[in-house]
């Protein structure tokens, strides 16, 4: 979408605008005014009259041809004229900043479909309507076209807010920190404008460098994920998404289902776009800082300076937590730090200077460190002692990175609130934090965008898979007015997409299960399946370790009576006689559908730990080859896949495939909307991934 008309008007009309004190179109004008937009600008109030030496206009039809942008401020029982006076007179850029629309009820709502249609009708472009306003800091527009208490200050950050209050709050607070910004859009209801849209328009933009998102919501993830996925390999894209909540997920009957939840899958499509998502404002303006202070580093290897061990230490851990390095430090610059470093001094990593340390020794060490070509990142700390200043620190940090633009270097000063409210009227050019953790924070977001550039493009795998087999699966159930397939069909489902499964047959007497248990050879499980009671464990359906022909008749005359005791063998489809795999290893992955972010997979550690430990991973479908590698190797249980205590390597590649295929069948079945591989195990043997057990909803055709 071109915002051109929107975020760099030559001319600006100000509907609505007032003289009466603390009204927003009193406070708008002022705005536009003090900040010296560069256009033209006209009013319009039906008064008439003059405002602030400009003739009012008393309507939109009065004004001439050629105008840009509209910023309308009314009752919003006019917008729908005054849309259609802005299309006469060839407006084609619209702010909406009036209320009174979808946040209302019903009636809002219908009047907010009216305007929306009408701007598309028109070919306009809309910000709004309830929002806050935009603001573009270049010099050669200067347009504050908000209404938030302070004047913009100029940066390099887009900023869009789905909040308009909460917009206004951060650019104040930003202001305070001492960060600018050069461009910002308030989209309140998003009736056109959105997040995409600000994304999509500041792809091009050269003087916004990274992109800073307020959401509540994600209007189309599948648009979002593909310009985000593109624009974050360009300028790094942090977000702050509220509403955390995992509303619809006690409805789901899988273990993924009920795993699953708004929250996760806004998470996962987030991460798999190459976002970042920030959990708090503070974690939002800490990495927004480093980013607009600091080029992305080549590596992850982190050098600590400072001249107390207490913080350094605390720093060195906050590496090793966010999965960094410490850099070692070649012999060469270890032999310069000792020649003017005391001898109570480390010169290992962290290097701690002392306490005593003077400001030659933060430039001296300083400088030395960053001449390391094993170093890519420096963490600088400072606390107060024997009368150092802390400007005077700052300011030789700051002259070296003059010297130095090429490493990322964050200095952590632990000194009084005063220091960092000097910052703000000071040209900053490295990020100060109060803490150790936060600059090592900042330093890791700097990480994860360099991998996440230099990550390699994925790719949607389409495997050869039997359709037809699948669809006549999920056909007969539809037959018999079902939305959960049998253990048989189930496993008959995965195996049509060539996932690896058990060895199995469905016996329907005593004699056909020992006839197929001594062609499959002992031990055996035996699984009943049935219509109508799809969680087998619960109701002793599962028998396992069955060594021997005499066994397996006593556990089937055992299982048939139960299941007729409890009149549950009415919907009994047989026993499922399968090989037994020894697994030291359960896995668990499957699929499960949010009405909002669509199909999510899942993969994580399995068996009775899947819902009490929650080691597991999700992403939106369709997975690339790269979402999967991420997944498999993202949960704690990694490790045991690594190998453990004799066992052999799991066949990672193949549970990956695993998870390309799951993806490859709700894409090409939306209907199944559901579905778990609990457990997938690994073989003892060779490592092999091996679903012994699957449960499949379906949602109505």
């Amino acid at each position: 979408m071109d915002l051109s008309s929107v975020m760099n008007p030559k001319s600006i009309v100000l509907v609505g605008a007032s003289t009466r004190d603390h009204t927003i179109g009193h406070d708008l004008l002022h705005r536009l005014i003090d900040y010296g937009f560069q256009g033209d600008l006209y009013l319009v109030n039906p008064k008439g009259g003059v405002l602030e030496g400009r003739e009012v206009y008393t309507s939109v039809s009065a004004l001439p041809d050629g105008i840009d942008l509209a910023i309308i401020a009314i009752n919003a029982k006019y917008m729908l004229d005054t849309i259609d006076q802005c299309h006469e007179r060839g407006i084609k850029g619209i702010v909406v900043i009036s209320a009174g629309f979808k946040e209302t009820g019903a009636e809002g709502l219908a009047l907010e479909k009216a305007l929306t249609e009408r701007v598309h009708q028109y070919g306009m472009t809309m910000v709004g309507p309830n929002c806050l306003g935009v603001v573009n800091t270049n010099p050669a527009v200067r347009m504050d076209g908000c209404f938030a208490e302070t004047l913009p200050r100029r940066g390099d950050i887009g900023f869009v807010s789905q909040s308009g209050a909460l917009g206004g709050g951060i650019l104040n607070i930003l202001k305070d920190l001492g960060i600018g910004f050069a461009q910002f859009i308030s989209i309140g209801n998003q009736a056109d404008v959105n997040a995409a849209s600000a994304i999509e328009f500041w792809e091009n933009e050269e003087d916004v460098h990274q992109i800073l998102l307020y959401m509540e919501s994600i209007l189309d993830p599948k648009a979002f994920r593909k310009l985000a996925t593109r624009v974050s390999k360009k300028k790094p894209i942090l977000a702050l998404k509220a509403g955390r909540s995992a509303a619809g997920a006690s409805a789901a009957s899988s273990h993924t289902g009920s795993l699953a939840g708004a929250d996760k899958a806004a998470d996962a499509l987030l991460r798999q776009s190459g976002v970042i998502r920030e959990k708090s404002l503070s974690d939002l303006f800490s990495s927004a800082k480093a980013f607009s202070l600091c080029p992305l580093p080549k590596g992850d290897r982190i050098a600590i300076i400072t001249n107390s061990g207490g913080p350094a230490i605390m720093a060195t851990d906050a590496v090793e937590d966010f999965g960094m390095q410490m850099a070692k430090l070649s012999d060469e610059t270890k032999e310069t730090l000792r020649s003017f470093l005391p001898s109570a001094a480390s010169v290992k990593n962290p290097v701690d200077m002392i306490a005593s340390a003077p400001l030659e020794h933060y430039r001296r060490t300083l400088e030395t460190v960053i001449a390391d070509d094993g170093v890519d990142m420096i963490l600088t700390i400072y606390l107060p002692f024997l009368g150092l200043k802390d400007t005077d620190v700052a300011n030789a940090i700051m002259d070296i990175r003059a010297k130095h633009p090429e490493k990322p270097i964050v200095g952590v000063f632990m000194t009084t609130q005063e220091f960092f409210s000097s910052l703000a009227d000071k040209n900053v050019t490295v990020p100060f934090y109060m803490y150790s953790e936060e600059g090592i924070a900042a330093l890791d977001r700097l990480n994860r965008q360099r991998k996440w550039v230099e990550k390699p493009e994925g790719r949607i795998e389409r495997f050869a898979v039997d359709q037809e087999k699948a669809k006549a699966i999920i056909a007969g159930a539809d037959a018999e007015s079902r939305d959960t397939l049998t253990t048989k069909e189930s496993i008959a489902l995965l195996d049509a997409y060539g996932v690896r499964v058990c060895r199995s047959a469905l016996a329907k007497t005593e004699d056909e299960a020992v006839a197929i248990a001594n062609s499959i050879g002992y031990p055996i499980v035996m699984k009943m399946t049935s219509k109508t009671t799809s969680h087998k464990t619960d109701v002793g359906g599962v028998r396992v370790g069955i060594a021997s022909e005499e066994a397996l008749r006593r556990e089937y005359r055992d299982l048939i009576a139960k299941l007729t005791e409890r009149g549950l063998d009415k919907g009994l489809e047989g026993v499922l006689i399968q090989e037994m795999v020894k697994s030291s290893r359960e896995m668990v992955c499957g699929l499960a559908t949010d009405p909002q972010y669509g199909p999510m997979i899942m993969f994580g550690l399995g068996g009775v730990f899947v819902e009490v430990l929650k080691d597991i991973s999700f992403r939106i479908a369709p997975l690339t080859d790269q979402d999967a590698s991420e997944m498999v190797r993202s949960v704690k249980a990694w490790k045991l896949l690594e190998g453990v205590r004799g066992l052999p390597r799991a066949q990672t590649d193949k549970i990956e495939e695993t998870l390309l295929r799951l993806s490859q069948l709700v894409t090409d079945f939306p209907r199944v909307s559901e579905l778990d591989i609990n457990p997938l195990m690994i073989s003892d043997k060779d490592g092999e991934a091996i679903a012994v057990d699957a449960r499949v909803k379906l949602a109505k055709a």
